[in-house]
């Protein structure tokens, strides 16, 4: 068994207890659905804009503004 402690985790949002309702969200800019902060996005949470790849591959003109 590893001792790691569940707070040792310096990527995630400060707060965070296992509570998603507690981590950072902004709307996706080609759907407008609700996207959630994702460890993967830790170090570029600030450049993501799509939920998905789907919504990243769609044509400019059927993308919501």
């Amino acid at each position: 068994m590893s001792s790691r402690s569940p707070s040792s985790s310096s990527s995630s949002p400060r707060g965070f207890r296992g509570n998603k309702s507690s981590l950072p969200s902004k709307p996706c800019a080609a759907c407008g659905r609700e996207m959630s902060w994702r460890r993967a996005w830790a170090r570029c949470w600030d450049e993501v804009k799509y939920c998905s790849e789907a919504c990243r591959r769609a044509p400019a003109a059927v993308r919501r503004s």
